[in-house]
């Protein structure tokens, strides 16, 4: 049964077995504005927690999504280098950015559930 965590900097990561889905949360494309442009990372790519993994534009300013954990970048969202804007209309869902493998499970203990990050942007 897939689990969803959250970060303080508004990434939500969805986590299947060894395979996490990761995207921006619904507050944070509220706050951004219409976006316009999603820089995609490459598959293969191996990424440490932290690390600057994709760019998204929007008509109000440029953002850096961070990795919530580490891992290898195994898939991208290609949707989105042509319709940018369903991040907005589907944040937490089909608005997803890439999928990765998980090298450590125990990157996931620091994350917040939903509750607690609704309480953080409340």
């Amino acid at each position: 049964m897939a689990q969803t965590y959250f970060t303080s900097d508004h990434e939500w990561i969805r986590v299947e077995g060894d395979v996490a889905t990761v995207g921006i949360t619904n507050y944070a494309q509220e706050q951004l504005g219409d976006l316009v442009f999603v820089e995609l990372p490459e598959t293969g790519r191996a990424i440490a927690k932290g690390d600057t993994v994709v760019v998204v534009e929007s008509v109000k300013a440029a953002s850096d999504v961070y990795a919530p954990i580490a891992g290898e970048i195994t898939e991208v969202n290609d949707t989105l280098s042509s319709d940018p804007a369903l991040v907005n209309s589907a944040a937490e869902s089909g608005g997803w950015l890439w999928k990765m493998k998980l090298t450590d499970a125990a990157d996931l203990d620091g994350l917040m559930d939903r509750a607690a990050y609704d309480a953080t942007t409340a």
